[in-house]
């Protein structure tokens, strides 16, 4: 039987936030660095730039592991890099090579594992929705974010759309814009957006949107 929390329990328990600040405090708000989080969009639209701008982010905070199930550390990876300047946090980010997933589990037991933890992609890592909440279980103080698929405007498959729901902070990337929707913002506009690349934003939405 679960124990039940006072009032004054609830909101006088510690929990590991951090203060965000500028477009993403904007954003996001200030988030609990656990839990999971789910980035989906479709390709050739930002999205893999995105995700390496919130690693680089987070790099501030805690160190990052991303696990690249599905584009290794190739050429398209290399350029992305590059991109986004991820050499100005080598020392708090590293790249996994589309490791297993009970690889990466033994890999997050070892003390002082990194805290934050991509998965990339939902779909190449073949992971079930009970698969899903042991993961949860098992590192309660980690945040998982997971890359996915789209199918239209939503993750593609069943799986990445439970976990969507499920999710403190949702975000779709279309057009070099992406969109998210966090359980730690006061903002539930649907222009709440961060955009990846402006050029390419406005071409793909026009200059006067």
């Amino acid at each position: 039987m679960s124990k039940a929390l006072s009032v004054y329990q609830v909101i006088s328990n510690k929990r590991k936030v951090v203060e965000f600040d500028g477009v993403w405090k904007d954003a996001i708000g200030d988030p609990e660095l656990s839990g999971t989080w789910i980035i989906w969009g479709q390709s050739f639209n930002g999205k893999t730039t995105f995700v390496l701008q919130l690693c680089k982010y987070l790099c501030g905070y805690e160190k990052v592991l991303y696990n690249s199930l599905e584009e290794g550390a190739g050429r398209s990876m290399q350029l992305a890099f590059e991109r986004v300047g991820m050499e100005e946090v080598a020392r708090s980010f590293s790249l996994l090579e589309g490791e297993s997933m009970p690889e990466l589990i033994a890999r997050l037991k070892k003390r002082h594992s990194p805290n934050i933890v991509i998965i990339d992609s939902v779909q190449y890592a073949d992971i079930t929705y009970k698969e899903y909440k042991k993961l949860k279980r098992l590192f309660p103080s980690k945040l998982f974010i997971f890359i996915s698929h789209a199918e239209g405007k939503l993750p593609d498959g069943r799986v990445a759309n439970k976990m969507r729901y499920d999710a403190h902070c949702k975000i779709r990337v279309e057009g070099y814009r992406a969109y998210i929707n966090s359980r730690f913002s006061e903002s539930k506009s649907e222009e709440n957006y961060i955009t990846v690349w402006e050029d390419g934003a406005k071409r793909y939405w026009g200059v006067n949107n």
